[in-house]
């Protein structure tokens, strides 16, 4: 999953390339208004965002709700208030239902030099926009998906999910 400014294009449009899968849908649900991302999107933190070293401004998606065979473009705004460098890290888990599809663990600095062109180390004041192509098969089903942002020394980052029914 990638990002320039929000680890969260980074973590979104790894999900959508890596495993074929979005976890987008139309019966989208936030279930902690307290713990929604800002913007027109889908994802909360998994707690208090207040110690986080990435502060997300927003997230916007369009579509939103994402749609199968469709481009998503991402938009995220962000600041990162410590500098974040080569060694960090990104935990992915998705779940279809209670079946785990993915649980991978994936090289932060790789991904958003991949994703984005963004180099590490990464610190202040970012923005990025990122248009992933969503698969048209999109299997019907509950999906849950969690990611957890480390630096090398196992801060934590951020930290992100999203549970959408399909």
């Amino acid at each position: 999953m990638k990002l320039t400014t929000t680890l969260l294009p980074l973590l979104l449009s790894s999900l959508a390339t890596s495993s074929s899968l979005s976890f987008f849908g139309s019966n989208q649900q936030v279930l902690d208004d307290d713990l929604k991302v800002p913007g027109d999107n889908p994802l909360e933190f998994c707690a208090k965002s207040d110690d986080f070293i990435l502060t997300i401004n927003n997230v916007d998606l369009e579509p939103n709700p994402p749609l199968p065979g469709k481009t998503l473009t991402i938009k995220a705004k962000g600041n990162f208030t410590e500098e974040v460098s080569q060694g960090a890290y990104v935990v992915l888990v998705v779940k279809y239902g209670l079946i785990r599809l993915i649980n991978q663990q994936a090289d932060l600095c790789e991904q958003m030099k991949s994703a984005v062109d963004e180099e590490c180390p990464l610190i202040g004041e970012k923005t990025i926009t990122k248009d992933v192509d969503l698969p048209k098969e999109i299997p019907p089903g509950h999906y849950t998906v969690s990611a957890d942002v480390y630096t090398e020394d196992h801060v934590k980052v951020t930290c992100l999910t999203a549970s959408i029914k399909f």
